[in-house]
């Protein structure tokens, strides 16, 4: 039979970024705008953010030698890719192992509506609430921005490389909220209905891991198997506390 998938797939969300910290002030102050001064693929982890990472990196250094990641594939948002390298640095997979950037994996672009609140986005673009909520988040597209459905279209290309270049590893990807959200559509043959209920039940916690493992009794010829979503124990066992802050707590997160 043969073989389309890696052994093991972990998708982490990154850690608490100093955005999400700005965003949760914003919403709190009842402001329009976040106070971010960075470009977005700028924005760094924030203090807790760094020990979240060092948590799951512990994590992954208990398991055995030849259970830990063999690839890591990263965001090339700094905020992930610095989670790749803590988890690195706490031993949760091999030193000498690189960290691949890879741009399909970045966070979903908002356009015309970055750095904006829920109610910032109806002060100043109410045409695009209303596009919103008559479209859906799934489908609604701001000005230079992105979908969900464009997200998923990126997201079929590099799942289409892990099958061609990572078949029988196990991949480590570190990522962001709508990207896990939109993994798990692809790898489960989701609906809209299906993945934006799973998206309105829990906020995507941060350096959360969803995990999949190869199943070959699955089909014909086997599927990858979710094993794990939404977990945060390697967190909660080390103490670093658990934050679930959207990373653009605008109309479509």
């Amino acid at each position: 039979m043969s073989r389309r998938w890696p052994d093991v797939l972990w998708i982490v969300r990154h850690g608490q970024s100093a955005g999400n910290v700005a965003s949760d002030a914003a919403h709190l102050a009842g402001l329009a705008e976040i106070a971010i001064t960075e470009r977005d693929v700028d924005v760094p982890l924030s203090p807790l953010g760094e020990q979240q990472a060092i948590a799951l990196g512990r994590w992954f250094a208990a398991m055995p030698a030849h259970e830990r990641p063999t690839v890591v594939l990263s965001s090339p948002y700094l905020r992930a890719r610095r989670t790749a390298e803590l988890i690195r640095e706490a031993g949760g997979f091999a030193a000498d192992l690189g960290i691949d950037a890879d741009e399909r994996l970045r966070e979903k672009e908002f356009g015309i509506l970055d750095r904006l609140t829920r109610g910032g986005v109806a002060e100043r673009f109410p045409e695009q609430a209303e596009f919103r909520r008559l479209l859906g988040k799934f489908y609604h597209r701001p000005p230079g921005g992105e979908s969900w459905c464009d997200v998923i279209l990126r997201l079929r290309s590099a799942l289409d490389t892990l099958s061609l270049h990572q078949r029988e590893e196990r991949v480590l990807i570190v990522c962001h909220q709508v990207v896990v959200l939109c993994m798990r559509y692809l790898l489960e043959c989701m609906t809209e209905e299906e993945i934006l209920g799973i998206d309105a039940e829990q906020e995507v916690a941060n350096c959360s891991v969803t995990s999949y493992q190869f199943n070959p009794a699955l089909g014909p010829k086997g599927k990858m198997e979710l094993t794990r979503f939404n977990f945060v124990a390697p967190l909660e066992v080390a103490g670093a506390p658990v934050t679930r802050v959207p990373d653009k707590p605008v109309a479509a997160r």
